[in-house]
């Protein structure tokens, strides 16, 4: 028996890259939307990003502990996002660092970036050279992004088969056009 490589590097070049071209497309439409409207669409946008950013580390610590049992009873049961699901905890590996890392991560980051310049619109326009703004901010970004994580990875762990099947109710019709 072959001893599994334990770096896969095809893996990490692959996931290298999805990083840097997801950050560039959400830094992009980021920096796109934040300075060109209005603070509350901008807060919106924010908060929509720390959310997505919350939704998929749930999903990335629920592929982590959901059982392969439960979907293989659905496979059987001719359930065909089931087998979809499989596919998903048996590489759970490449799946969590996908949805943790790369969507994640870069989430936060993002809206990092955006509470950033959100901040610095409310300094030009309050006419401050404050620093009180970018503070709030930035706490509240952090407090959400955190907070939202902790709920989130409780809600992952107690409910992890019921995300995944939902999560392969979503991606099946993307993953098997036929």
């Amino acid at each position: 028996m072959k001893n599994k490589k334990v770096i896969d590097s095809k893996w990490i070049i692959t996931i290298t890259l999805l990083a840097f071209v997801f950050s560039v497309v959400f830094s992009l439409l980021s920096e796109l939307i934040i300075p060109n409207t209005y603070i509350f669409v901008s807060v919106i946008v924010v908060l929509l990003v720390i959310l997505l950013g919350v939704l998929f580390d749930m999903i990335g610590v629920a592929i982590t502990v959901a059982e392969e049992k439960a979907f293989n009873s659905m496979a059987s049961k001719n359930i065909k996002r089931a087998n979809l699901a499989l596919k998903l905890i048996k590489n759970k590996d490449k799946v969590s660092s996908f949805c943790n890392d790369v969507i994640g991560d870069i989430c936060g980051i993002i809206s990092g970036s955006c509470g950033a310049t959100i901040s610095a619109i409310l300094i030009i326009k309050l006419k401050t050279n404050s620093i009180i703004p970018v503070l709030i901010i930035t706490a509240i970004i952090a407090a959400l992004t955190i907070g939202g994580k902790a709920i989130g990875k409780g809600i992952a762990i107690k409910k992890a088969n019921k995300i995944i099947d939902n999560f392969s109710k979503i991606l099946y019709p993307f993953v098997n056009k036929k």
